[in-house]
């Protein structure tokens, strides 16, 4: 099947409009004063696009292009920045049915169209008045003397184009105003296909106790719409998406000091609130990255841990595993230096330089938003070299919610250097560690932490016994 569009298709939808509808101002990107977007987790962005309008007094009909795709038309928000309260929304259409040969061929079923046969009997292009009584799976075509299905070679040439179809996705608006004259129109919204997280990137030195950290933010933008020298604002925290944009300019204010830095913090509400000191193109269909933090010397706490359950406190279950995994974490302080700030939650990939200089993978973790002064902890593998063997070495119960139990660790390093492993029990209920032959901590009111120093190429044993109360 050949569709052809006539050449009324390459003007402006207003230029051959069908029907009586008023008449109605086109707002391009071009009248675009300011376009601030505000990206909230979870693929969510508020966008504030300013633009310099030209109204009379009475009522307006606006065309405004550009707006993205994936807008939330019950969201928007007109406000007049010239004269505030001046102008109103009377009524909005979002129209997001974009121009394209099958969208018309759809607004023309059960009306007439030309069809033009390019090779008629004579040499010349025939052409037929038809009516168009069906796109589906194909055209159904009426003429005066017949029906076809098939256009074969031939095309169909349409008088104009549907009023409502659009080139770029377009909110109408149709606006009363108090007075004539070019105003400042702020028209704010909600939309998806924005979305934003933070990827760290940190290189441990030789010595591991310090490391370079570099914070990135990740941008993607599949809103169907470009945002061109935007002031972008992140929202990092649990944001309820059932909200509506505020009115007016506050959001879109940056301040001298965001403009100097790329990243301006400031506590917002119940979240935080991050700034880019500069304007930013963010592309249709694009990803991009722009630098956050960089921070350097970090010190850092490595740590091997070994990690039990609870689970074995109330049941007897001698073999506990034998070379059971030692997880590798590393833990530093976000405080000092470019840190300080609330770090957004992110993934965190470690490298560390091998003894010829090439940085190497160590591993990565996902940390959740972080605030200031508190830890970042990061579990990066398992040990190759350090592993354990558990058993449970005694068991008695008396009735449905008292239990002793006992147990022997033996913790082995292969390493040709000494290593302190810490053994990490959670303990369920009431308990108490009776018996022991290394002295334990209380970590929290459900753990109890030892530290087992194990030398080079040797082993360390833990043996303890817990007494437990907890009703099955």
């Amino acid at each position: 099947m050949k569709v052809a569009l006539s050449s009324a298709l390459l003007l402006p939808a207003t230029a051959v409009p069908l029907g009586a509808d008023p008449v109605e101002r086109v707002s391009t990107l071009a009248a675009q004063q300011l376009v601030n977007v505000t990206i909230y987790n979870g693929s969510m962005a508020l966008v504030h696009d300013r633009r310099r309008v030209a109204l009379e007094a009475g009522e307006n009909r606006i065309a405004w292009r550009d707006v993205s795709a994936n807008m939330d038309a019950t969201s928007a928000i007109l406000s007049d920045l010239t004269t505030p309260g001046a102008a109103s929304v009377v009524e909005q259409n979002f129209n997001f049915d974009l121009l394209k040969p099958s969208t018309v061929l759809d607004k023309y079923v059960g009306r007439q169209v030309t069809v033009v046969h390019p090779h008629a009997e004579h040499g010349e292009p025939a052409r037929e008045t038809a009516t168009l009584l069906s796109d589906n799976e194909g055209v159904v075509l009426q003429y005066a003397d017949r029906v076809e299905t098939d256009l074969g070679d031939s095309y169909i040439v349409y008088p104009a184009i549907p009023s409502d179809l659009r080139d770029r996705p377009t909110l109408v608006l149709d606006v009363q105003s108090a007075g004539a004259g070019t105003q400042t129109l702020d028209l704010a919204y909600l939309t998806g296909g924005l979305a934003w997280h933070a990827d760290y990137v940190g290189v441990v030195a030789p010595d591991e106790k310090h490391l370079d950290l570099q914070g990135l933010v990740t941008l993607s933008n599949t809103s169907g719409t470009t945002y061109r020298d935007a002031h972008m604002q992140l929202v990092a925290g649990n944001v309820n998406t059932g909200i509506e944009p505020p009115q007016g300019s506050e959001s879109s204010a940056v301040s001298d000091e965001a403009e100097r830095r790329q990243f301006q913090q400031e506590n917002y509400f119940e979240y935080h609130l991050y700034t880019l000191g500069r304007t930013t193109t963010i592309g249709n269909n694009q990803t991009k990255q722009v630098s956050l933090l960089a921070a350097h010397r970090v010190p850092i706490h490595k740590t091997l841990e070994l990690r039990g359950s609870e689970s074995y406190y109330s049941s007897a279950d001698d073999d506990l595993g034998t070379n059971l995994k030692v997880g590798v974490y590393i833990t530093f302080t976000n405080k000092g230096g470019d840190l300080g700030i609330p770090l957004p939650g992110g993934n965190v990939r470690l490298y560390k330089n091998d003894a010829h200089g090439t940085s190497q993978f160590l591993g990565g973790d996902t940390i959740d938003h972080t605030p200031r002064n508190e830890d970042v902890r990061l579990h990066l593998g398992d040990s190759f070299d350090v592993t354990a063997n558990k058993k449970q070495t005694d068991f008695h119960g008396s009735g449905r919610c008292s239990f002793d139990s006992s147990y022997t660790i033996v913790v082995k390093n292969a390493k040709t250097e000494p290593v302190d492993v810490l053994v990490v029990e959670p303990i369920p209920g009431d308990w108490s560690i009776v018996a022991e032959n290394r002295h334990h901590q209380k970590t929290s009111s459900s753990t109890a932490t030892w530290t087992v120093h194990v030398p080079a190429d040797s082993n360390a044993k833990l043996t303890y016994t817990a007494h437990v109360r907890v009703c099955l």
